[in-house]
């Protein structure tokens, strides 16, 4: 759940949502488990196109795919050879069925990714032709704060949407069961008790290392301090049904809640304090913007206001991610837009003389 919300916070487009529930089957309570949202393609979910299987079209065929990075060597899948000599099962998810051209393809883009990142040049920018730096950079970002060991190794989603220059993007996050296992004082890659497919590989590489300093800053200086009220709410919520369930099951869990709570609270902090010292410490963003074309932009609580000096044409509110949060064409000069906390790009038009006009805004 933690990990979720931590997908959320770090802008990623689509993070499955998961409610907890209490189950009695057959007139037996057998406790209390998780109702998640499964990963599929869908405009609600991995907004991506649906492609057809067994398709042969050579422009079809690029997109769009959602595949597994799998710890099983089960079908249907296609096997690659990592740079070090593992072996890399990719399970395809959409399509389904392959068609020769769609099998060919695949094994072309996996293989040409994996032959980017073991690159001898880690000056080289190649594998960022194919693969999306930023949204790697927060999908790993959030494994890291987690320390999940098998981020990289089961259960790790890539999609990639239509088009030949379409890149791989990572995500979304689904498995956390093997978070906090190590010293909290190394990264996932290291001594990893499972390994870990690329990530240690691909951190070698000064522009991704850049790249995920520059997303823990912002995380940690605009973000980070949303969590603890999170977790606080969510023992809450789930505090009767986790003592239902302990009674149920003794040998699992905690009789208190909030006990658990502290004890996941003291292994978060730990994690955080040590990545503090490898990535730095959190870079606010500032919260009002005054353009240089008389637009004035101001966060307030659960909202932005927008003001200029000719009547507003469009606004249009993007998400980090670059998906389209609202759009209106107001016609006034003064507009406001109800928001929850976090960070925006607000596209703002009003005139010939003040037309697209950005503005990024906690």
């Amino acid at each position: 759940i933690v990990g979720y919300e931590l997908s959320r916070l770090m802008g990623m487009p689509w993070t499955p949502s998961a409610e907890p529930v209490e189950v009695v089957l057959n007139g037996d309570y057998i406790g209390l488990y998780f109702l998640t949202e499964n990963i599929r393609v869908d405009e609600d979910r991995v907004n991506i196109v649906e492609q057809e299987d067994e398709a042969t079209d050579s422009y079809a065929i690029t997109g769009g795919w959602l595949i597994e990075i799998d710890n099983y060597d089960t079908d249907p899948h296609i096997t690659v050879t990592e740079g070090n000599g593992a072996t890399i099962w990719f399970t395809y998810k959409t399509p389904e069925v392959l068609s020769s051209e769609q099998e060919a393809y695949l094994y072309a883009e996996t293989e040409a990714m994996n032959n980017a990142i073991y690159a001898s040049d880690k000056s080289s920018t190649e594998w960022e032709n194919l693969i999306d730096i930023d949204r790697l950079a927060r999908f790993y970002v959030v494994q890291e704060i987690m320390d999940n060991t098998e981020s990289f190794h089961g259960s790790c989603y890539i999609h990639k949407e239509i088009g030949y220059d379409s890149k791989w993007m990572f995500g979304p996050v689904w498995d956390f069961g093997c978070t906090y296992h190590s010293s909290y004082q190394k990264y996932i890659y290291e001594n990893s008790p499972f390994g870990q497919i690329w990530i240690e590989e691909i951190a070698k590489f000064p522009r991704f290392q850049d790249k995920v300093k520059e997303i823990w800053k912002w995380f940690k200086g605009n973000q980070y301090d949303s969590l603890d009220a999170f977790i606080d709410a969510f023992i809450d919520q789930i505090a009767s049904a986790a003592a239902n369930n302990y009674a149920r099951w003794p040998q699992y869990g905690n009789m208190n809640a909030n006990d658990g709570k502290n004890s996941f609270k003291s292994k978060l902090t730990e994690r955080i304090a040590w990545l503090v010292t490898q990535w730095g410490e959190g870079e606010s963003e500032i919260d009002n913007i005054t353009t240089p074309d008389a637009i004035k932009v101001v966060a307030g609580a659960g909202n932005i206001n927008i003001s200029a000096a000719e009547a507003i044409d469009r606004v249009i509110v993007y998400d980090l991610a670059g998906k389209v949060i609202t759009s209106a064409t107001p016609s006034t000069y003064d507009y406001t837009i109800a928001c929850p906390a976090g960070i925006y790009i607000i596209k703002v038009e009003s005139g010939a003389s003040a037309s697209h006009t950005k503005a990024i805004v906690k």
